[in-house]
């Protein structure tokens, strides 16, 4: 899929719909950069023009622009204007790639700087949906899907098992050669090439024991206790886009999470 470029004009919202009016800004901005006119990296026109297209103030322009920054769907940058958040690997270390090596507060004054892993893929194939995969992707069991395996390493240990479900349909024309030779992040991939931006991850951790795949990717004996997280990646309107179960290590690792709260 090309990512178009193209401005498109703007429609004033009708001030019929229940919305406040700023997430009605917020919603039409969404529409353009899900539809490609503004791709990733690309500079949106300024504040000023955009309230104009808009018929809207100043004011309810930014609150809904500080609502995408703050979801990570746009980025302002000092004195240069707001541009479409691209998914790179900065994004992708603060945003969804959490684990880290253990650290013990007694051996250091400050935390470690968080390391980029080492990715492998160790498998891909065209498959058929199973009911969880379903499910997840809201397709119908059956249905082609792409599944691929991924190990992590950091340090030259690897550290974490990942088997990705993604939809056939929704990711035409992707190849194992596509996959592993591109350059930079999944996420980076399917933004660059099928236009689709995860903007979101739900997620669910359990703990469990390493099976015989697992066991064998994460040099640790069978039936090991193991972490298991379950990953729904999200685009625009909640649609999935890629579901993921990652299984961890933590014999010397963590997986952290860093809370914070809109202000």
């Amino acid at each position: 899929m090309e990512i178009k470029n193209k401005p498109r004009r703007l429609e004033p919202p009708t001030g019929a719909e229940s919305l406040p009016l700023y997430r009605q800004v917020k919603r039409e901005l969404q529409k353009i950069i899900e539809a490609g006119h503004y791709g990733p990296g690309k500079s949106l026109p300024s504040e000023a023009a955009l309230a104009l297209a808009l018929q809207v103030s100043i004011g309810t322009l930014r609150h809904a622009v500080d609502e995408l920054v703050h979801e990570h769907v746009l980025v302002r940058r000092q004195g240069k204007g707001t541009f479409v958040a691209p998914h790179n690997k900065a994004r992708f270390m603060f945003q969804f790639f959490h684990v880290e090596p253990r650290w013990n507060p007694e051996d250091d004054d400050s935390p470690r700087e968080q390391e980029f892993p080492e990715i492998a893929c160790i498998g891909f194939a065209r498959d058929r949906a199973d009911e969880t995969e379903a499910k997840a992707l809201r397709i119908k069991p059956g249905e082609p899907v792409f599944r691929i395996e991924n190990k992590l390493g950091l340090r030259g240990r690897v550290v974490v098992h990942d088997k990705l479900a993604l939809s056939a349909a929704m990711f035409r024309n992707l190849t194992e050669k596509r996959f592993v030779e591109r350059p930079s992040t999944v996420y980076a991939l399917y933004q660059t090439d099928f236009g689709i931006t995860v903007l979101r991850a739900q997620e669910r951790a359990r703990a469990t024991a390493a099976g015989a795949t697992v066991a064998r990717v994460l040099a640790v004996p069978a039936a090991s206790p193991v972490m298991e997280v379950h990953r729904l990646a999200l685009t625009f309107g909640d649609k999935p886009v890629e579901y993921r179960i990652s299984t961890i290590n933590t014999q010397a690792h963590d997986y952290v999470s860093v809370l914070s709260k809109k202000s």
